[in-house]
């Protein structure tokens, strides 16, 4: 057996329990691993949400639903915001206080025309407590992964606890993975020259997370 077969093999193993074409592979590889560390409330899973998120520097907010749209007025207003990006999807009534123009995404716009664009509002698929982490899978609300990097502040709308889970399993077990997702820790930073931390170098360098519910 040469190189190239004992890889395919093992890949064969790894993909026992997936069937494709009616095709079965040999066995499966076992995912028995750790879903949650210890055991908490739900008020507890959001508690850890909010604070790991400002452990990573995002700016959280919490807001009831009726709220919500004088929230978001508040922040694009405070940014100076004159034009926000919003994908297909998201509730029109999320940006009804907004005074800044509203701009659907458009496949035909360009990064610099992205770039230009002061903010960006979308929702997102689940959070994740432990890590601090949103992740966004191009649904309707959330649109297209372009739109929430290239712009330099973005405002992440988390519905609790309904898309809050504890661990990275439980997100797992969530998503689709025919899906492209996009996860967020934070607003984009790199420390690769000298150590210094530079922020909005990869994506956003202002990430505001809104806890609704």
């Amino acid at each position: 057996m040469n190189g190239r077969e004992r890889i395919l093999g093992r890949v064969r193993r790894a993909l026992a329990d997936v069937p494709p074409d009616d095709r079965p592979y040999e066995e499966a590889v076992p995912r028995d691993y750790l879903r949650e560390h210890g055991q908490r409330t739900v008020e507890e899973t959001v508690e850890l949400l909010a604070e790991n998120l400002a452990d990573y520097r995002a700016v959280v907010h919490r807001s009831e639903v009726d709220r919500l749209p004088a929230l978001i007025g508040r922040l694009l207003a405070e940014r100076g915001s004159r034009e926000v990006l919003v994908p297909a999807g998201l509730p029109p009534e999320w940006t009804a206080a907004a005074d800044a123009v509203r701009i659907d995404d458009r496949a035909a716009d360009t990064p610099q025309r992205l770039d230009r664009v002061d903010s960006v509002v979308t929702g997102c698929a689940v959070a994740v407590a432990e890590t601090g982490t949103i992740v966004l899978d191009g649904s309707p609300d959330q649109g297209r992964r372009r739109i929430s990097l290239v712009p330099d502040h973005h405002i992440c709308v988390v519905r609790v606890p309904d898309q809050v889970v504890s661990s990275v399993p439980q997100a797992l077990e969530r998503l689709d993975p025919a899906r492209p997702s996009t996860w967020i820790s934070g607003p984009s930073a790199t420390s690769d020259i000298e150590l210094d931390r530079v922020e909005g170098v990869h994506g956003p360098r202002t990430l505001e997370v809104i806890l609704l519910g």
